[in-house]
This record gives C-alpha cells, sequence and structure tokens, in this order.
C-alpha cells in the first residue's frame, strides 16, 4: 500500500459504507476498516469491500500477550486484508508472535498482509505522553524508539506522525514504511488529532501513505474531496 491516500472508512454499518463507496465506481481505492466498522460488523465487512476491488488496511492495533496476537492474526490473516497492525508498545516478542500468526494463517502461495507497528497516535501530545504515560523525553524520541523495536521484531513499517518520518527514514531505512494519519487540508478542522500536517507536507516528509477520514467522509462532496486531496499527496496541479 505504498504511495496510498487511504480513506478511513469510519461509519457504524454496511448500508452508510456501501452509500459512501458508490460514490467512487471509476476508482481502486485504499481504504482503512477500523474498529467502529469490523466490531459492529464482522468479518463479512473486510469481504464486502474486497469484493468492490479495494485494498484494504484493517487497523485493529492488537495489543495483548504474544501468543494472543499470534492467534488473533493467524485468523485475521484469512479475511483478505492487505495490511493490519499492532501496538509496538506490546513489544518485540508480541510483534514477532504476530509476524508468526500472519505467516500461519497466509494460504500457500499468497503474500501474507502486510503489518505495522502503531508508535504514537498522532491524538497524543508531548504533555499527554510525558505526564499520562509516564514516559520522559521528546515524543519523536519515543517514536523512534518504537520504530526501531518494529523493525528488530521483523514488522513492515510503522504508523506514525508525518513530522517523525524523515528521522524514521534516515535511522532506520527508506523501505521501512510510514503510514501517517492525521491529514487535514490547510485549514481544516483538527478534530481530536494533535500532530497533523496537509498532503502537500506529508509528501514533502517523505511518508509513504496517508489516512485520511473525515476531510474526505465528512465532505460535501466525498469524490471531489478525494480527487483534490489525491491531487495534493501527488504532487499534481488541478
Amino acid at each position: 500500500m505504498k504511495q496510498s491516500l487511504i480513506i478511513a472508512l469510519d461509519f457504524p454499518d454496511f448500508i452508510q459504507t456501501e452509500k459512501f463507496l458508490k460514490q467512487f465506481h471509476s476508482e481502486k481505492l485504499a481504504v482503512k476498516v477500523g474498529m467502529e466498522l469490523f466490531y459492529q460488523n464482522g468479518p463479512s465487512i473486510i469481504s464486502f469491500v474486497k469484493e468492490q476491488g479495494h485494498d484494504v488496511f484493517l487497523d485493529l492495533k492488537l495489543h495483548d500477550i504474544p501468543n494472543t496476537v499470534k492467534m488473533a492474526m493467524t485468523g485475521l490473516a484469512t479475511l483478505g486484508a492487505d495490511m493490519v497492525n499492532v501496538h509496538a508498545a506490546g513489544g518485540q516478542m508480541m510483534m514477532e508472535a504476530a509476524i508468526e500468526g500472519l505467516d500461519k494463517g497466509t494460504s500457500a502461495g499468497k503474500k501474507r498482509p502486510l503489518c505495522i507497528g502503531v508508535t504514537q497516535l498522532t491524538s497524543t501530545s508531548q504533555e499527554q505522553m510525558n505526564v499520562e504515560q509516564n514516559i520522559a523525553g521528546s515524543l519523536e524520541d519515543s517514536v523512534l524508539h518504537y520504530a526501531k523495536l518494529t523493525k528488530q521484531a521483523g514488522l513492515d513499517g510503522v504508523v506514525c506522525s508525518t513530522h517523525e518520518v524523515k528521522n524514521i527514514h534516515e535511522r532506520i531505512s527508506h523501505e521501512f514504511l510510514t503510514v501517517t494519519p492525521g491529514i487535514r487540508n490547510a485549514g481544516g478542522k483538527t478534530h481530536d488529532q494533535k500532530r497533523i500536517a496537509t498532503p502537500e507536507q506529508a509528501r514533502d516528509f517523505g511518508a509513504d501513505a496517508i489516512v485520511v477520514g473525515r476531510a474526505i467522509t465528512g465532505a460535501e462532496d466525498p469524490l471531489r474531496a478525494y480527487l483534490d486531496m489525491k491531487a495534493a499527496w501527488e504532487g499534481i496541479s488541478c
């Protein structure tokens, strides 16, 4: 899913999801199915979206003991998602177990889903990390630490904000995927996000993929909003 603009399908049910996707009948999309949509509709939502021809990032952020994550990933590997994730805070053993589960659950001859680690949520501020998580130092140092741990565990990349992308690519690998939420147009509403950027900034920082939700799904004309955001992300003048 490199170089993708991933639309977050933050809807509660099939009806709203289908209605939204119908507006993109001529576009092959990359979409994110998160907790809201998956937990209320189950695995069949993945099959439905894949049948429409779209790539799926299944964003469940697994975080548990290694064996539980391994067995969960064994099942998730059968659903057809193109990318899944875990919380890097779960530790190296847990992340290694996630890869073991994905390898075990992926059918012979098929490519296992990409697996990325969540570093620090883009809704987390420096103060929240220091006070509520009791983690000293800077947010960037924390993100880089988790990114290194994720790489050591054999995962394919991380979820981070655009502001940490350059450091991750320079210190870890330019091939290590950086998936960046918190994308807004200039002057757009921040909602509950703290570390945000425009699609142009994400491109300039070197992000491999961006995740956009309400700036598209909440727009008056979602298709137009998507095309404008995609053009900005790809550096195309409209």
